[in-house]
C-alpha cells in the first residue's frame, strides 16, 4: 500500500483516492454469493441522483436558471464507489461476523481507510483531507455499510469531528489536530448526549468552568461512539448557568488528560464491534486553547454537523438494506420448497418487490439531500427525510430478509440477523425518527406553538 507522505503533508484529492485504491491491487476473489452477488454488467448498477444547475447570464444581466437532471454518477464518483466496494469485499465483509461475535474493534481497518484518504473525506486538501463532495461521501458510507455497519458508522463519527475542527477551529487548532485526524494518526469521537439529555440535547449539564487560561470539566457523557478507542473527543459542555443551547460551548479533549476517564462499555443489541462508552470528567483541566469557537457557540457547532450526519446515516442504512436484500434475493432463487424455488411463490415475490422499491426510494432521497447540502441549499428538511425514510426502510427490509430466510435467517449462519440487530439503532441516533418527523413538520408548517 502507498502510505501517506506525512513529511510533505501530501494533498489527498478524489483522484489521489482512486490512485491509492488502485494501488491496493485488490485482485478478484471468490465472493460469497449470498452476501455479494456478481455486479450487473452495466456501468452504473446503482441509480443515483445529481441535480446539476447551469446558469446562463444574458447581456441584460438577467439570470435564467435551468435545471438538468442526471441520474448517473460521473466517472470519478463511479470509480470511488466501485473501488471502495472492492476494498470492503476484501478487507471488511469476510471478517465482519467474527468482529461482531467477539466484540472486536478493528482499529487496523481505520489505518487502511486512512491510506485511502477516507479519514478526512470533507476536509480541505491543505490539511491532508480528500475534499470529497457530500454525494461521494454518501457513496463511501453506503458501500462500507454493505460489509459492516459498525465500521461505516465509526468512520462517519470520526469525519464529523475532523470536519468540525477544520470548519470552526483556529489555524493553530487545525495544524495541531486536523492533519493528524485526516491521516489516521488520531481517531475522533463526538460527545453530546448525557443520561438526562438525549433528544433534548440543549438540557445537557456537563460543566466547563473558566479558570483564567484553562477550563475545569465536571460531569459525564453517555453513548459515545468510538468511546475509549478514540484519541480526540469533541465535547459539548455548559459554560454558563441555566438551560438551553445558549450557554453550551465546545471543547477538544485528548485521551489521557488527567481527570478524564471512561465508564462502562454498553452491552448493545447490535454494532458489537463499535465501542459505545460513558465519559467521566472529574476536575479535568484543559487549556483554553482547546475551546472550539467562542463561548456559547457549542450548540451551534453541534447542530451544524447534524444535517451531514443524518445524510451519512441515511447512506449507511441504504447500504445495510441493500446487503440484506441481496442475501434474501439470492436465497429466494436457491431455496426450494414444494418442488419450486421459494421465489416462485407470490408471497415472497411481493416481499422482495416492496423491499426493492423502498431501497431505491431511500437511495434517491439520500443522494438528493447530499446534493443540496453540497450546493449550499437549505437541507434540514431533506436530511431529516433521508435519514428517517432510509432507516425506517432498512429496519423493514432487514426484518423481512430474516422472514424470507425463515429459520435460516434467525441463526448466525447468514448475516441477515446481524443486519437487523445493527440497523435498529439507526432509527435512534443522529436524532430519533420521531424527532426527524418534527423537523420535517416544522419545515412545512413553521412552529405553531
Amino acid at each position: 500500500m502507498h502510505p501517506i507522505d506525512r513529511a510533505h503533508r501530501r494533498l489527498i484529492g478524489p483522484h489521489a483516492i482512486i490512485a491509492r485504491l488502485s494501488a491496493l491491487h485488490l485482485h478478484s476473489h471468490t465472493p460469497n454469493l449470498f452476501i455479494h452477488p456478481p455486479p450487473p454488467k452495466t456501468l452504473h448498477p446503482s441509480p443515483s441522483i445529481c441535480y446539476q444547475y447551469s446558469k446562463d447570464i444574458s447581456h441584460t444581466q438577467e439570470t435564467e436558471r435551468k435545471t438538468a437532471v442526471n441520474f448517473d454518477l460521473d466517472e470519478e464518483q463511479s470509480e470511488i464507489r466501485d473501488m471502495v466496494r472492492r476494498f470492503t469485499e476484501r478487507e471488511i465483509t469476510p471478517y465482519a461476523g467474527a468482529w461482531d461475535e467477539n466484540n472486536h474493534f478493528p482499529r487496523e481497518i481505520y489505518t487502511h481507510m486512512a491510506e485511502l484518504g477516507l479519514m478526512g473525506m470533507t476536509t480541505p486538501e491543505e490539511y491532508s483531507g480528500s475534499n470529497l463532495s457530500r454525494l461521494s461521501g454518501a457513496l463511501v458510507y453506503e458501500e462500507l455499510a454493505k460489509g459492516e455497519m459498525a465500521t461505516s458508522v465509526g468512520l462517519s463519527v470520526h469525519n464529523m469531528v475532523t470536519g468540525s475542527i477544520a470548519r470552526f477551529g483556529t489555524a493553530e487548532q487545525r495544524q495541531r489536530w486536523v492533519t493528524r485526524l485526516a491521516t489516521g494518526q488520531l481517531l475522533g469521537a463526538f460527545s453530546l448526549s448525557e443520561t438526562a439529555s438525549g433528544s433534548d440535547a440543549a438540557s445537557l449539564q456537563c460543566r466547563a468552568e473558566s479558570r483564567g487560561d484553562s477550563y475545569i470539566l465536571n460531569g459525564s457523557k453517555m453513548w459515545v461512539t468510538n468511546g475509549g478507542e478514540a484519541d480526540i473527543y469533541l465535547l459539548m459542555a455548559r459554560t454558563s448557568a441555566g438551560k438551553g443551547g445558549a450557554g453550551v460551548s465546545c471543547f477538544i479533549v485528548e485521551k489521557g488528560t488527567p481527570g478524564f476517564s471512561f465508564g462502562k462499555t454498553e452491552r448493545k443489541m447490535g454494532l458489537h464491534s463499535s465501542p459505545t462508552r460513558e465519559l467521566i470528567f472529574e476536575d479535568c483541566t484543559i487549556p483554553a486553547f482547546n475551546r472550539l469557537g467562542e463561548e456559547g457557540q457549542g450548540f451551534k457547532i453541534a447542530l451544524s454537523s447534524l444535517d451531514g450526519g443524518r445524510i451519512n446515516i441515511g447512506a449507511v442504512a441504504v447500504g445495510v438494506a441493500q446487503a440484506a436484500f441481496d442475501v434474501a434475493c439470492n436465497y429466494a432463487r436457491e431455496r426450494e420448497q414444494f418442488g419450486h424455488p421459494i421465489g416462485a411463490f407470490q408471497a415472497i415475490q411481493f416481499m422482495l418487490a416492496d423491499m426493492a422499491m423502498k431501497i431505491e426510494a431511500a437511495r434517491l432521497l439520500v443522494y438528493y439531500a447530499a446534493y443540496r447540502l453540497a450546493a449550499g441549499q437549505s437541507t434540514s428538511m431533506n436530511a431529516a427525510m433521508a435519514k428517517c425514510f432510509a432507516t425506517d426502510t432498512a429496519m423493514e427490509v432487514t426484518t423481512n430478509a430474516v422472514q424470507v430466510l425463515g429459520g435460516a435467517g434467525y441463526v448466525r449462519d447468514y448475516p441477515v440477523e446481524r443486519y437487523m440487530r445493527d440497523v435498529k439503532v439507526a432509527q435512534i441516533f443522529e436524532g430519533t425518527n420521531q424527532i426527524q418527523r418534527i423537523v420535517i413538520a416544522r419545515a412545512l408548517l413553521g412552529n405553531l406553538r
